[in-house]
This record gives structure tokens, C-alpha cells and sequence, in this order.
């Protein structure tokens, strides 16, 4: 049977964009469908513009801290900002790296189409453009569709005084006084920028801890300087019950186990930091006989195959936040690569294990493995025991030098084999630091061979090489 192409990419997001560019190299006839942004949500409305709204107003409170600054001999006064000027920042960013996602789509020779994609039975997409509906055929296809904002039950979403990532990103106006609901990487990113640009946090979490996806040692730093030193108030174990948006936006706080309202507040807006929900619905699925689970998200195995009862599904795959995997840009990305590999009869599986994550606030968080707990767990289930050392920045000669001495390095590892397991940072430049250790877990490697790895100095990569010395020492 002949096809129109050997792979159709629904969704060009960076997984989609990165899937279609190895495709390419990898000698198929490829198409990206898109019906919103080239880009998908990193480009668009996440990563990329809240990197540069997080530069921007880390130059704001670094300007601003005299005496970090007196301490080296700098003296500034009269720092100020244009609002304006840096959501501009943001939004020419991202042109610029939407433009040259589609024009290396377009240099390669990938074809795109601007439309609704919707599996419409095996190896078969239909399109709905501006000009009417179109049918292709693929050898083989793969849905990319990505994630939108998760809103609770009983909040009101406004877009202008209750707002998700999307809409603050834009970053239309600084409220005096915001609540963030959720104190996940986003809700904690958006606390740095609002906080350094002059305005009253409150921090509500619908769990116990605060951050409760970090390790709880990085954690509990991360609450001692990035929450405390702040104007952040924050709430744990308490629902937003209900948000209703107005000036001011009401928000009933409820206690998270009984659901009974303790307290209301009144603020100049709300962000909604509560995660995200695959963008799975009026995709086809159906037409090939697929479930979501509960939640939305597509089974697929560590190839990026498709399941149905199971078993892989001939020629589909699935790849970035619709698999609810790990919802990151560069995870979407290797499962792209990973799936294009399979489709190329070169046996390959995803190792979410070695993938890093970082939250970019000042300072950075960054991880990758496993945390003390989850290590503890697997050492319990498996018959291993697990260790864990800490290196901590205040004792290292570039952080010194910086007076930027917040912050420490963990290393979890198993003492008989000396297996790297997990390493957590919470400093500067962490999200740069966690690469040799995401590649060291890639390669399944020791703390014996790590710990004889030299190490530029003076740099804040000794950090790492000071934990590996430790835990090499007590393997």
C-alpha cells in the first residue's frame, strides 16, 4: 500500500518538532499538523516566555538587594522598571523561536499543514482547515496534542483577575497583592517574578508540604529562600474552594480534609497554578477503538507504541504531555526521537529515570532520579540499601565569590554497588549543574567512577564533584 506520508506528527509542539526533524534525517516523508501555535505550549505560553520574564525580574532583585551588592563594593540606587517593556521581552522571544521552529521544519523539508488533525481510522488523519476538510494517509502516525492548564471545580477562570500560566505570562498588569494557587515549579516561578516586581504573594497548597513535588530536604531549603524572606504568606492543607473573579476577586479557603470554609480573601487577583490536563478530547481516538484513562492521557510502553488492552496499536504512537509521562518539553522531545527510532525497526526505549527537571527561580531547582524517599522505597522493594550525602554551596570558592551562597547538592546512591540513584540541587545555576548527573544516571554510573572526575575550578561545579569525593568515600 502506498501512503501520502511515511509519518504524520499531530501537534507541533517541541516533542512534535523534534520528532519531525529526526524523521527527516532519518529519511521519511514527514507532516506536522498544527491548529494553534507552531510551538505548542513551551514556545507559546510556558518555558520559553517565563524564562525571560524570570530574567528579567532577577535583574530587578538582584538591582535591588543593596546589600549584596554594597558587600562587593557596587552601588546602585533609583532601580526601576517598564512593565511593559519586559512582557515585550517575552513576547519577542517567543516570535523569534516560533520563527525559527517553522523555518527549520520548512529548511529540512518537513510538510505542514495548519488545521485540526483527528486520527480518522488506521494509517489515516483528517484535517479540518480553514478551507475545508482534508483526508491524508501515513504509514505511521503520532499524536503530540500536548496539555492545557488544569482549573479545579469551583474556581472561575476571568483571564484578566483569575488567570492561569497562559494569561500571566502576558504579564498585562502587576497585581499589589496575588494569591497562586498550587506550589508546584510553576506556582513557585511565578512567586519570583511577582515578588520581585513588588507584589504581595499569598501561596495557597491543597497538600500538607508545600512543594510537595521536590525532595523534602530541598524542599525545606527551598521554603527557607525563595518562600520566607519574601512577602509570600502561605496557606497548606487548604483548598481554593471557591475563586470568583471582580475587583477584588473573593477566594473561600477550606480546610483541605473536612472541605469547610475557614476563612475568605479578598486580592487583586489569582493565578491558578494546579497543573495540567492532556488535550486528548476530539482527537479520533475513538476511530481506532482508544481509551484515555481517567484523567486523559494515552497509554503508550517505553517505546511510544500506543496501547489498546495493552498491546501495542500497529503504527500509532503517542508522545509528550497527552502520555502523562513526565509533562516536560525536552521529555516530549527524546520520546519523539524514541518513537521515530521504533518506527525505523531500531529498538529503542525511553529511560525516564536519567531526564532532568529544573524550576527556574532564584535560586534555581533542579533534579534528576529519584528522590531520598522514592530511593528508600525501591531499595525496600528491590532488597537494597540507599545513602545519601549533602555538598552545600556556602563551603564553594565560585559561590563565594558571587555571594550566592544559598544552597546544596544531594547525592542519593546505593552504597554496595555505589549506583547513582538521584541528585537533587537547589542553587545557582542549578538547572545547568543537573546535566552530569542526568548523564551520569543515563549511563548507569558509580559514585566510585564519578568521584575521580576532575572538575574546573574554581566553579560551581564543584558542588558536585565535592559529593561524589563523599559519597565514594563512604560506598
Amino acid at each position: 500500500m502506498s501512503f501520502d506520508y511515511d509519518l504524520a506528527i499531530v501537534g507541533a509542539g517541541v516533542g512534535g518538532h523534534g520528532a519531525a526533524l529526526h524523521a527527516v534525517k532519518c529519511g521519511l516523508k514527514t507532516v506536522i499538523i498544527e491548529a494553534g501555535d507552531m510551538g505548542g505550549t513551551c514556545v507559546n505560553r510556558g518555558c520559553i516566555p517565563s524564562k525571560a520574564l524570570l530574567a528579567a525580574s532577577g535583574r530587578v532583585r538582584e538591582f535591588r538587594d543593596d546589600l549584596h551588592l554594597a558587600a562587593m563594593g557596587i552601588q546602585v540606587s533609583g532601580v526601576g522598571f517598564d512593565r511593559q517593556a519586559i512582557a515585550d521581552h517575552a513576547s519577542n522571544l517567543v516570535d523569534k523561536i516560533r520563527g525559527d521552529l517553522t523555518n527549520s521544519l520548512k529548511r529540512v523539508g518537513a510538510d505542514t499543514i495548519r488545521g485540526w488533525g483527528k486520527v480518522a481510522g488506521p494509517q489515516k488523519v483528517t484535517i479540518s482547515t480553514e478551507s475545508g476538510e482534508k483526508t491524508i494517509t501515513a504509514r505511521n502516525i503520532i499524536l503530540s496534542t500536548g496539555s492545557v492548564p488544569f482549573v479545579p471545580p469551583g474556581i472561575e477562570i476571568d483571564g484578566k483577575t483569575v488567570f492561569t500560566s497562559d494569561d500571566a505570562l502576558k504579564l498585562e498588569f502587576i497585581p499589589d497583592w496575588v494569591a497562586i494557587v498550587g506550589s508546584g515549579y510553576i506556582g513557585l516561578e511565578f512567586s519570583d517574578i511577582y515578588s520581585a516586581l513588588g507584589s504581595e504573594i499569598t501561596m495557597i497548597e491543597a497538600l500538607d508540604v508545600l512543594m510537595p513535588g521536590f525532595d523534602p530536604e530541598i524542599a525545606k531549603i527551598a521554603d527557607r529562600v525563595l518562600i520566607k524572606p519574601r512577602d509570600i504568606e502561605t496557606y497548606q492543607g487548604t483548598l481554593a474552594k471557591k475563586v470568583t473573579p471582580g475587583t477584588p476577586v473573593v477566594i473561600e479557603l477550606a480546610d483541605a480534609k473536612t472541605k469547610e470554609v475557614v476563612e475568605v480573601l479578598e486580592v487583586d487577583a489569582c493565578l491558578v497554578a494546579t497543573g495540567r490536563i492532556p488535550a486528548t478530547k476530539n482527537i479520533g481516538l475513538e476511530s481506532v477503538g482508544i481509551e484515555t484513562d481517567r484523567r486523559g492521557f494515552i497509554a503508550v510502553n517505553d517505546k511510544m507504541q500506543v496501547l489498546l488492552d495493552g498491546e501495542p496499536v500497529p503504527n500509532l504512537w503517542a508522545i509528550g504531555d497527552a502520555t502523562g509521562k513526565m509533562m516536560l518539553a525536552h521529555a516530549a522531545s527524546a520520546q519523539g526521537v524514541i518513537a521515530v527510532e521504533n518506527m525505523c525497526e531500531r529498538e529503542k526505549t525511553i529511560d525516564y529515570r536519567s531526564i532532568p527537571a529544573a524550576a527556574f527561580t532564584h535560586p534555581e531547582i533542579a533534579y534528576v532520579g529519584f528522590t531520598e524517599p522514592a530511593a528508600r522505597e525501591l531499595g525496600e522493594k528491590e532488597g537494597f540499601e540507599v545513602a545519601a550525602v549533602k555538598t552545600y554551596f556556602k563551603g564553594n570558592s565560585k559561590a563565594l565569590a558571587e555571594k550566592e551562597t544559598d544552597g546544596l547538592a544531594k547525592v542519593i546512591y546505593r552504597p554496595d554497588t555505589g549506583e547513582l540513584l538521584g541528585v537533587h540541587i537547589i542553587g545557582l545555576h542549578a538547572s545547568d549543574l543537573i546535566q552530569e548527573a542526568a548523564n551520569a544516571i543515563a549511563e548507569r554510573q558509580s559514585v566510585q567512577n564519578l568521584a575521580f572526575k576532575v572538575h574546573t575550578h574554581p566553579t560551581l561545579s564543584e558542588v558536585l564533584d565535592e559529593a561524589f569525593k563523599r559519597a565514594e568515600v563512604s560506598a
